[in-house]
C-alpha cells in the first residue's frame, strides 16, 4: 500500500469517527444533554489530536480500550453510585418541575362551549417519533390551522394539507405520527398546549383536541398547589405533593431528589431490610465460598489424575470432561431445574427419594451448589492442567531422589507452584460466583419465599435482590437497588485486595 492510500484511509477514518461524534453530539444536545455534548466533543478532539499527528503512538492503541473503559465500567459505576444517593423509582423519576407541569396539565378540563380542534400530532421532520419533541398540528372550527408545543400556539401555513374533515395530513418541517406512533408515546398523556388566559389545548384520542382550563395552580412562592375545584391545598413533602391538611391521598406525580444516605441507612436500620440482609450476605458469602472451594477441588483432583504419564487416553478423557463448559450455561441451569423437579425430575427418580429440591430452602441451597459445582468445575480442571504442565519436571525429579513420597510432592511442591498460576484466578471465581445472577434467577428465582416476607427469597443472592428491587414488585425502587449494588461492590473489593494480598505471598515461592 502506498503512502497516499494511507493517508487517504487514516483521514477517511478520522472523518468518519468525527461525523460520528457529531450526530452523537446533535442527538445529545437535542435532548437536553449538555455536560454530555461537552465529553463526546472532547472524545472528538481526542481522536483528531491522536490520530492526526505522529505522536503519542502509545496512546493510538490506548485511546479504543480507555474510550470503552470510561463508557462501559467506570461510567456505570459512577451513575449507579450516584443513584444510590437518591430516591429514584417508581412515581419519583422526573424533576421536581416536570412533576408539577405533569399535574397541571392533568388536571386540565375541557370548559363548556369552548371550541375542539382537528388534531394531528407531530415531530420535527428528522426527529425520532418515540422520542422527539411533539407538536399539536390543530386545525380550529373555522378552518384555521394551528401548530403548538409546550410554549405555546402559533399560526400554521407553510405546506398545509387537509382531509376533508379539516385534520392536517401534511405540514413543512413535520412528519406527522401514525396511530401506533401516538399510542406508544406515553409522555402525550400529560402533554397539554398553553393558549390564552390560563387555558390549556389537550389531545382527546387520535384526532381531536379540546380547549379547557387547569383546576390545579401552582404558587411558586409557597411551594404550594391548589385545586380552584375542591379549594383543597397540597404542599411538598417527601418528593410529593400531599395535602396540607393531612386529609386524603398524595397526588400521583413525585419527583427525584437527593436523599443522601437514607437508602444506605434503611439497609442497616429498617428491622426487616436488615434482618433480610443479614440473612443474603451470609448465604451470599457461603455460596461464593464453597462454589469456588468446591469446583477447584474436584478440577484439580481430576486435572492430578490425567496428569499421570502412564495415563492412556487422556485426550478423549479430557474432551468429555469440558463438555459441560461447552453448553450455555442457561441452557444447563434450565435442564438440572427440570431434573430437581419433585415429582418428575431425574435426581428423585434415580435416588428414589421424595425431596422438594426447589421448594424446601435447604434442599434450594444444596441443589443451586451441586449445580454450579457441575458448571464449575470443567474450568477449573482445564486451568489446574496448564498449571500442572507449566511445573518443570526436573523439580519433581529432585523431590523424588530426595525421598519424597507422592503425598509430600502434592502438599510441598505442586501445590503452592498450582497456587502460584490459580491464585488470581481462584479470586475472581470468588467475585464471578457472589455476583452469580444467572443461575439463582434461572434455577430458584431466588425461592423458596417465606409466606411472611415474599420480596426475599432463601436462595437470594445480593444482587437478584437488588434486581427484585429494582424491576420487580409494585413499586421498583431504584434508588435503594442501586445502594444494595454499591454494597455489594465495597464488599466485593475488600474480599479480593485480602485475596490479592495472600496471592502476593505466594509469588515469593517462585
Amino acid at each position: 500500500m502506498s503512502r497516499m492510500a494511507a493517508n487517504v484511509m487514516k483521514w477517511g477514518a478520522i472523518a468518519v469517527a468525527l461525523v460520528v461524534v457529531f450526530w452523537v453530539d446533535t442527538q445529545l444536545a437535542s435532548q437536553g444533554h449538555l455536560l454530555a455534548v461537552v465529553l463526546v466533543s472532547m472524545v472528538g478532539l481526542a481522536v483528531l489530536a491522536i490520530y492526526g499527528t505522529r505522536r503519542a503512538v502509545p496512546l493510538k492503541y490506548l485511546f479504543p480500550g480507555l474510550v470503552l473503559l470510561v463508557g462501559l465500567q467506570i461510567w456505570p459505576q459512577v451513575y449507579t453510585a450516584m443513584t444510590a444517593f437518591t430516591n429514584y423509582g417508581d412515581g419519583h423519576s422526573i424533576s421536581k418541575q416536570e412533576a408539577i407541569d405533569s399535574i397541571v396539565a392533568n388536571s386540565v378540563t375541557e370548559v363548556p362551549g369552548s371550541p375542539r380542534y382537528k388534531l394531528s400530532v407531530a415531530v420535527k421532520s428528522g426527529s425520532d417519533p418515540a422520542t422527539g419533541d411533539a407538536f399539536y398540528l390543530l386545525t380550529d372550527p373555522q378552518g384555521k390551522t394551528f401548530v403548538g408545543d409546550a410554549k405555546g400556539l402559533t399560526d400554521l401555513t407553510a405546506g398545509v394539507e387537509k382531509a376533508p374533515t379539516g385534520k392536517i395530513t401534511a405540514a413543512e418541517g413535520y412528519t406527522i405520527l401514525s396511530a401506533v406512533q401516538v399510542n406508544d408515546r406515553k409522555d402525550l398523556d400529560t402533554f397539554a398546549v398553553p393558549s390564552q388566559d390560563g387555558s390549556a389545548i389537550k389531545r382527546v384520542g387520535l384526532s381531536e383536541a379540546f380547549e379547557g382550563k387547569a383546576t390545579m395552580t401552582y404558587d411558586k412562592a409557597t411551594d404550594t398547589l391548589t385545586d380552584s375545584a375542591t379549594g383543597k391545598k397540597y404542599v411538598a413533602k417527601d418528593a410529593r405533593f400531599v395535602p396540607a391538611d393531612g386529609q386524603g391521598d398524595a397526588l400521583p406525580q413525585g419527583w427525584k431528589e437527593n436523599v443522601g444516605f437514607k437508602n444506605f441507612k434503611t439497609a442497616f436500620t429498617d428491622p426487616v431490610i436488615r434482618a433480610g440482609f443479614v440473612k443474603i450476605l451470609i448465604w451470599n458469602v457461603a455460596f461464593a465460598a464453597v462454589s469456588v472451594v468446591s469446583t477447584f477441588a474436584l478440577g484439580m483432583l481430576l486435572a492430578l489424575l490425567l496428569n499421570d504419564p502412564r495415563l492412556r487416553g487422556k485426550a478423549v478423557y479430557r474432551s468429555l470432561l469440558i463438555l459441560p463448559y461447552a453448553i450455555p450455561g442457561f441452557v444447563t441451569a434450565l435442564v438440572w431445574r427440570s431434573m430437581f423437579n419433585q415429582d418428575y425430575g431425574l435426581i428423585n427418580q434415580l435416588t428414589h427419594l421424595n425431596v422438594d429440591w426447589l421448594g424446601d430452602p435447604w434442599a434450594a441451597r444444596a441443589a443451586i451448589l451441586l449445580a454450579n459445582l457441575w458448571l464449575g468445575f470443567p474450568y477449573m480442571f482445564i486451568v489446574c492442567t496448564g498449571a500442572l504442565q507449566s511445573i518443570p519436571d526436573d523439580v519433581k525429579e529432585a523431590a523424588r531422589i530426595d525421598g519424597a513420597n507422592p503425598l509430600r510432592m502434592l502438599r510441598s511442591i505442586t501445590m503452592p507452584l498450582l497456587l502460584v498460576a490459580v491464585g488470581p484466578l481462584l479470586i475472581a471465581s470468588f467475585a464471578f460466583n457472589f455476583n452469580n445472577f444467572t443461575l439463582i434467577f434461572l434455577l430458584t428465582e431466588g425461592g423458596p419465599f417465606e409466606a411472611a416476607n415474599t420480596s426475599i427469597g432463601s436462595t437470594d443472592l445480593l444482587i437478584t435482590y437488588a434486581f427484585r428491587l429494582a424491576f420487580s414488585g409494585v413499586s421498583p425502587n431504584y434508588g435503594f437497588a442501586a445502594a444494595v449494588s454499591v454494597l455489594i461492590f465495597i464488599i466485593v473489593a475488600l474480599i479480593s485486595a485480602q485475596g490479592f494480598r495472600r496471592t502476593k505471598a505466594l509469588e515469593e515461592i517462585n
